[in-house]
């Protein structure tokens, strides 16, 4: 079967598809003959050994697939051949053929398509997590969303319109908060791209407060870096600020007087273990996923779909972040 292969550690134009063996399932295992894959940062943090798990070498990238379940191991009851599923892996998706634990699969309905529904793992599992689960999301509560554009953030700002939350969308460019306007953000806010003084960062709350929500209750926040404290600044009492990544290479330090004086907490969102502990709970987010596509109050917005032989040409792409949405990856490209 054919596959991308990452050899060694570096930038996505290390990566070779090759031909490699077929898997085979062990105990509590499954086969997908995978049909999509989706494009996410820690794709590109592992081809570059920085992320906090790290298979050996050589392996394949692609963490997250859609397809259909061909084999079935022992020890699986819930699952049957021929069904369609997401499979949620940290490696290994950007292949023909994957062996995924039956835990990690998450049913596809027959009205969802694999196109939808290969936009949905990471970035929209990661975010009703996030705003469900660890922010417990109120419809009047007031929700920002830093890198508004991309997966993760687009994801939070459809979800959060959902949930009857009023969202503020933050991003770089008039383009970008175009398409959050298009996906319901209430208010748009452009900002420097780095925020590396003190008078940009003051800047960014004034801009936050001058909405007139009076604050903010929720942020969610996939950048990190200096974007996290003047965030923080804005936000009401008993406010949740979830810690949802670090896209831009910084782990912010705060000032724990802040949390403190705000009443505030802060919530890291680490929805893979969450995945692995409360397998149900999961199934029972995706499940309202589907409703909310069902219902079109959610229309997952796909930037770009590349064949499997141009992975590394869309993890650019990600790297770049010049682009708002999914990114896929078109292993049959008849079905996605």
């Amino acid at each position: 079967m054919k596959a991308l292969v990452c050899n060694q550690y570096g930038p996505p134009e290390n990566l070779v598809v090759n031909d490699i063996p077929s898997p085979t399932p062990s105990v509590g295992d499954v086969i997908i003959d995978v049909i999509g894959a989706a494009v996410n940062f820690p794709d590109l943090l592992v081809i570059e050994n920085k992320y906090q798990i790290q298979p050996p070498l050589p392996f394949s990238p692609g963490s997250e697939v859609v397809g259909i379940i061909s084999a079935i191991a022992e020890g699986v009851e819930h699952l049957k051949v021929g069904d369609r599923v997401i499979g949620l892996c940290l490696t290994g998706g950007f292949r023909e053929q994957i062996s995924i634990s039956a835990l990690a699969c998450i049913k596809i309905p027959d009205d969802i398509s694999f196109r939808n529904a290969a936009t949905l793992g990471l970035a929209y599992g990661t975010t009703i997590y996030a705003l469900k689960d660890r922010a417990n999301i109120q419809p009047q509560d007031t929700l920002l969303v830093t890198g508004a554009s991309g997966g993760v953030g687009l994801a939070a700002v459809q979800i959060g319109k959902a949930m009857g939350a009023t969202v503020i969308a933050a991003a770089s460019s008039n383009e970008k908060l175009n398409i959050c306007k298009q996906h319901g953000a209430t208010h748009l806010l452009k900002y420097a791209k780095q925020l590396d003084d003190k008078e940009s960062q003051r800047n960014f709350s004034k801009q936050i407060k001058s909405f007139g929500t009076g604050g903010v209750d929720v942020v969610y926040d996939p950048l990190g870096g200096n974007y996290a404290e003047p965030a923080i600044r804005t936000m009401n009492w008993n406010g949740r600020y979830l810690v949802v990544g670090f896209a831009t290479g910084q782990i912010p330090s705060i000032p724990m007087n802040l949390p403190l004086l705000k009443g505030c907490s802060l919530s890291g969102v680490f929805w893979g273990e969450f995945v692995k502990r409360h397998p149900e709970l999961n199934q029972a987010n995706f499940e309202y996923l589907f409703e909310l596509i069902r219902n079109k109050a959610l229309t997952p917005h796909i930037a770009s779909v590349y064949p499997l032989e141009q992975t590394p040409q869309a993890l650019y792409q990600l790297q770049s972040r010049t682009s708002s949405g999914k990114i896929l990856i078109a292993v049959d490209s008849n079905r996605i």
